[in-house]
């Protein structure tokens, strides 16, 4: 099985845009090509009132609770709470109209991935998942813990539904333990580092809080795998999925295929078609 190695390295830098809110991009938004399937990938620290109401078409958001109370608003099926550790897998299809808020008098920080749909599927039925952590499938190795989200870590597998072959798995481990992560050669993907450092890939490509390690390619038609070795207690989120490799235009949060589809989801959104 080929060995992953790291591409490199992205320190997070956080932006205050508001008393309320602060940011920090870990996929900056129109590097499309550069980690298809994914679009972006903000952590964000905000209170109540920071995000009004907004549309989204063509895109599933996939937003995981770090801390804090998160309470879910929107046109199809109404209220939802996530706790730390809970994973919110919307697929917007042809549209939805949601608020996101935290729980009045406390601080969330969060992250939101944007996958984008497959040009059949943009335009699909809206649907949610609602992943609890308590819920989820783990793999458990001597010193480590996998909890599986979407995909599968080894044998273990989750039943969570998407549209493009994703892996979504958080992996805690103490300090000195190692463990692999499994992935198809043609996935592209990354992780992000919530708590503590290690080395990772073939190289031992240092890595601590704060940072985002990409993959580096690797050959499309063998099994491939990343080797995780923790320094200190080590938290982290690993995101990988197989691109697809078809035109994009975006504008805000509509992501479709050609300016004409977004004009229109434009218009569809004017005139109420995503449902209140």
């Amino acid at each position: 099985m080929q060995q992953r190695t790291i591409r490199y390295v992205k320190t997070v830098a956080f932006q205050q845009n508001s008393p309320l809110h602060r940011n920090g991009f870990i996929l900056e938004p129109g590097r499309f090509a550069e980690h298809d399937p994914f679009l972006f990938l903000a952590e964000d620290i905000f209170q109540k009132g920071t995000f009004a109401r907004h549309p989204h078409r063509g895109i599933e958001t996939v937003t995981y609770v770090i801390e804090g109370t998160l309470e879910h608003f929107d046109s199809h099926i109404g209220y939802g709470k996530l706790e730390p550790g809970d994973v919110q897998w919307m697929t917007a299809g042809r549209g939805v109209i949601h608020k996101e808020d935290p729980a009045p008098g406390t601080t969330v920080r969060s992250l939101q991935l944007w996958v984008n749909l497959p040009r059949a599927y943009k335009m699909t039925e809206p649907r949610y998942q609602n992943l609890k952590s308590a819920e989820m499938p783990v793999r458990q190795e001597e010193g480590a813990l996998v909890r599986v989200f979407a995909g599968s870590s080894k044998d273990v597998r989750a039943d969570t539904l998407t549209y493009v072959p994703v892996t979504m798995v958080e992996i805690i481990a103490e300090p000195g333990a190692t463990i692999t992560q499994d992935l198809p050669g043609s996935y592209t993907g990354f992780l992000y580092i919530l708590q503590g450092s290690g080395t990772f890939g073939a190289e031992e490509t240092s890595g601590s809080a704060g940072q985002a390690l990409f993959l580096a390619e690797a050959n499309p038609d063998e099994s491939s795998e990343l080797k995780i070795t923790a320094k200190e207690k080590l938290r982290l989120l690993l995101y990988a999925g197989e691109p697809l490799h078809e035109p994009i235009a975006a504008y805000g949060p509509f992501v479709m295929n050609t300016e004409e589809e977004i004009r229109q989801a434009i218009a569809d959104y004017q005139n109420g078609t995503f449902g209140e």
